[in-house]
């Protein structure tokens, strides 16, 4: 039995580090880390973002930040994609991480691109399916805000900005086309 399973076995060639080099592979158009060895294609794709603005009632639910980048500034509930997670299930999952809050989405609220950062972003309209909120690990605080006491100038990105700005067009309308980035921004300062 045991001679059996060692001729089974497949002898794997010792290790080493990979070699790769910057190189446009056949039937592409731009250079990628290739490995001089086997071909494997290292390919480096955005992430991807996920949030949701979303209400009690009236109010919005805001994080302030206990984390780099914009420590102490307030921001949506919102993060990377885990591998294998929906896109609803992420924006879910970060709303119960940041702010322990139990949501429902309602739909897609927007999708944005920010270049410099290698980030898509789709962010969610939601709504919360009880007041219990309590900040999370990567949160100071957790507060539900009425819109005109939102605290403008202490927003961690330009694209929280741009969601909430984009949720008060559409907060009373029950469908509409997904938002994208206001005309000319991308990203790189606060409107």
């Amino acid at each position: 039995m045991m001679e059996t399973q060692v001729k089974n076995q497949v002898t794997m060639p010792v290790s080493r580090e990979p070699s790769f080099a910057q190189l446009i592979p056949a039937g592409d158009n731009r250079p990628r880390q290739v490995c001089t060895d086997c071909g494997f294609i290292a390919y480096e794709n955005p992430k991807v973002v996920v949030g949701a603005v979303v209400t009690w009632g009236e109010q919005i639910l805001l994080c302030r930040r206990a984390i780099d980048p914009q420590h102490g500034f307030w921001t949506l509930p919102a993060g990377f994609l885990e591998q294998h997670e929906s896109a609803e299930t992420g924006a879910q999952r970060e709303a119960m991480e940041e702010a322990n809050a139990k949501i429902q989405i309602d739909t897609l609220l927007a999708a944005y691109t920010i270049p410099r950062l290698s980030q898509v972003q789709l962010i969610y309209r939601a709504r919360l399916l009880d007041r219990a909120i309590s900040p999370g690990i990567e949160s100071l605080d957790v507060r539900l805000f009425d819109y005109a006491d939102i605290p403008w100038s202490e927003l961690a990105f330009p694209s929280v900005h741009w969601a909430l700005t984009q949720f008060a067009s559409v907060r009373h309308l029950s469908t509409f086309p997904a938002f994208s980035n206001p005309p000319g921004e991308t990203g790189d300062h606060h409107p």
